[in-house]
């Protein structure tokens, strides 16, 4: 019959419209598809419905569990490791160092995209080294698409490095058959040009994992 052939069920849906119902719910109650409905009701005028916020279940016993045990971890954490002593401070940050840090000879580099271990990193080697802050760089590694900016920004809150002493991040296109997980601040580097004090930090690293 076509379209013509079809006034009731185009008037109900020139009806149902008007109410602001959606194109998907129109074609399921008169059963027909989806473009047939779009073409009956092109011309209604009427007020979107406002975005509908996504139903949450409860979660479930396992999960409260779970989360009840990662706050008494964290607690347990706290209680154990307490207020860093200076010395604690200078081996944790080794530590850290051994195990993030780069090993070439010439340049202190630290890269991570955990914001915590980037200021801890950032406070060690202010704390036991003697540092020119003009002469920190950092430079951002975010995926394309997202907001560099707000990267850049979110790491010189973080790193405590003006955004004049940052060097033109990079931009990569994410590779699905290797991961999907995207930071929204991406990896930063943080660098610092200085032999001595690079070989500073590889003697305390030998003598940590010497000890």
């Amino acid at each position: 019959m076509g379209y013509r052939g079809k006034t009731v069920e185009q008037q109900r849906a020139r009806e149902l419209r008007a109410e602001s119902r959606t194109l998907q719910e129109i074609a399921d109650e008169l059963g027909v598809s989806r473009s047939s409905a779009s073409v009956w009701v092109r011309d209604v005028e009427f007020d979107p419905k406002p975005a509908q916020r996504p139903q949450f279940r409860n979660p479930s016993s396992l999960h409260l569990k779970k989360l009840a045990e990662i706050d008494a971890m964290n607690e347990w954490g706290r209680t154990q490791i307490g207020e860093l002593s200076d010395d604690a401070f200078l081996a944790a940050g080794t530590a850290l160092y051994a195990g993030e840090g780069a090993k070439r000879d010439g340049e202190v580099m630290f890269a991570n995209t955990d914001a915590a271990m980037v200021a801890f990193f950032c406070r060690w080697l202010r704390r036991f080294f003697a540092i020119d802050e003009n002469r920190l760089r950092v430079r951002v590694y975010l995926h394309a698409g997202l907001d560099l900016d707000a990267a850049q920004r979110h790491w010189s809150t973080v790193t405590g490095v003006p955004l004049a002493q940052f060097r033109h991040g990079y931009r990569a296109a994410a590779d699905p058959t290797i991961r999907r997980a995207k930071h929204e601040h991406g990896c930063v580097y943080v660098r610092y040009g200085c032999s001595t004090t690079h070989r500073k930090i590889m003697g305390l690293t030998r003598a940590l994992l010497s000890s």
